[in-house]
């Protein structure tokens, strides 16, 4: 359900287990983040770094799935950090997540002071000159490279992984080359793609790839993920994904 104020919506998860303040007209998550958080809380083990936390959605459904895991959101828009300082405040998550305003090309392992073992992003992933730019400001950078480029998201995984340590990310499938050669460039060796796809019988619209800094060559391709069946309602998988 969502209840909505002049300037944010609260929104709730996981039948009323997690709930998300939000703005009303600037950057809203969608799905993507939901993919995100649901294969990363697959995988992670530990300490999960998210670059561009937004509201802080993802560290917040890392941190109800699983209880283990201890989370540090990255953000560089200062009313997206106090927004998603204030999800944590209200889902009483301050022990286990951390919201850092900065931006993430100058973030440093003592600023986090502890192993990291997977690292997550939902990154801007138009360029600067593709497609038309959004004039709200907050959307822009989310979803443009204005403030971060996919090089800079991948050397910072790089930067704050250690050797087997996981980079999880989600992307545009048209920008799929570009996704996996920077990560091979970061040595982030592409070792997971699951196509992602709005419906069933059309083309891929995102991929969910997983690279492992220093990894061997090697990539296992998942089967298709269908997020919508043809009547419009949610496919059987991503409804099990917000139970």
């Amino acid at each position: 359900m969502s209840d909505v104020t002049d300037e944010l919506t609260r929104d709730s998860f996981f039948n009323g287990a997690l709930h998300i303040r939000q703005q009303r007209y600037g950057y809203r998550f969608s799905v993507d983040a939901i993919l995100l958080a649901f294969y990363a809380g697959l995988r992670a083990r530990h300490v999960v770094l998210d670059l561009g936390t937004g509201c802080g959605i993802i560290p917040l459904i890392l941190a109800y799935r699983n209880p283990k895991l201890r989370i540090y959101g990255i953000e560089i828009q200062k009313q997206l950090a106090d927004i998603a300082s204030g999800n944590v405040i209200e889902n009483s998550m301050q022990e286990r997540i951390r919201i850092l305003y900065t931006d993430m090309k100058e973030i440093t392992q003592k600023m986090i002071a502890e192993p990291i073992d997977t690292v997550v992003s939902n990154p801007p992933y138009r360029k600067i000159c593709s497609g038309r730019m959004n004039p709200e400001s907050q959307k822009a950078i989310a979803r443009h490279e204005i403030k971060a480029k996919l090089w800079d998201v991948t050397e910072t995984a790089k930067q704050m992984l250690a050797i087997s340590g996981r980079f999880i990310v989600i992307y545009p499938a048209e920008r799929a080359t570009d996704l996996l050669t920077q990560m091979r460039q970061s040595q982030l060796e592409p070792k997971f793609l699951r196509p992602i796809h709005s419906l069933p019988d059309t083309q891929a619209r995102l991929i969910l790839a997983e690279g492992i800094r220093g990894g061997q060559p090697g990539m296992k391709i998942a089967p298709p993920l269908v997020i919508y069946q043809k009547h419009g309602e949610y496919s059987s998988e991503i409804r099990e994904m917000f139970q």
